[in-house]
């Protein structure tokens, strides 16, 4: 079952945009009256300069995520930093404690309320789509998303290529680049929301900050197949 649970969690961690939003998260305000909103091409771009020049970043998260099949919401809370190059953590608080953390090739999601783990040393992130990995310098939206805008001005992605795990995902985007927000509809139908607040941008995170200690009598599950 754990394996299973951090499957799908990597398969979500294409749709994991991360914001690095000075003040609280917020819907993005309407553009000024006879004012055009940016071309998508150059929000696009305006974004992935942003995240150039940003070496590591921590927030709070909130994340909704509505089930299409059973109509049904789950709303978590944590934490998460981000440091170049490759390194990825979110602590999940509520509804029950979580982390899963991506350092190079290794992949680890631990559940101590369980007392399990799941662990892949070999876990390819450079597979991960560029919505996350230009986030680390990486990647490139305009060649990988089709680009337009939503209605509220929102930077709207869909894949060049099919992929199930993403639909669509809407970047909310602030006025220096920065994502304040997203909203990620799969292949199924359902939705994956999530907003950021409390964010501290190059603040020089250390790399045993992304480090995940499990316990000694920890029981861990490897990746499916191995």
């Amino acid at each position: 079952m754990l394996a299973l649970c951090a499957a799908a969690a990597v398969g979500l961690l294409p749709a994991l945009a991360l914001a690095a939003d000075p003040a609280p998260a917020r819907a993005p305000a309407p553009a000024a009256a006879g004012a055009a909103a940016a071309p998508p091409a150059a929000l696009a771009a305006r974004v992935q300069a942003f995240y150039e020049r940003t070496r590591d970043l921590e927030a709070r998260f909130v994340q909704t995520y509505t089930y299409a099949g059973f109509g049904r919401r789950q709303v978590s809370s944590g934490t998460l930093k981000v440091k170049k190059p490759g390194r990825m953590r979110w602590d999940y608080e509520s509804p029950e404690p979580k982390t899963i953390a991506v350092v190079g090739k290794l992949l680890v999601q631990y559940e101590p309320e369980e007392g399990q783990a799941y662990v892949d040393e070999a876990f390819d992130a450079s597979a991960m789509s560029a919505a996350v990995t230009f986030l680390l310098g990486q990647g490139d939206l305009a060649k990988e998303f089709d680009l337009a805008l939503d209605g509220a001005g929102g930077l709207l992605l869909r894949p060049r290529t099919a992929d199930p795990r993403v639909e669509s995902i809407v970047l909310s985007v602030g006025s220096e680049g920065e994502v304040t927000g997203t909203r990620v509809v799969d292949g199924a139908g359902n939705v994956n929301e999530l907003r950021f607040d409390k964010v501290r941008r190059n603040v020089g995170l250390k790399d045993s900050a992304f480090d995940v200690k499990l316990p000694k009598d920890v029981r861990r599950v490897g990746a499916p197949g191995k």
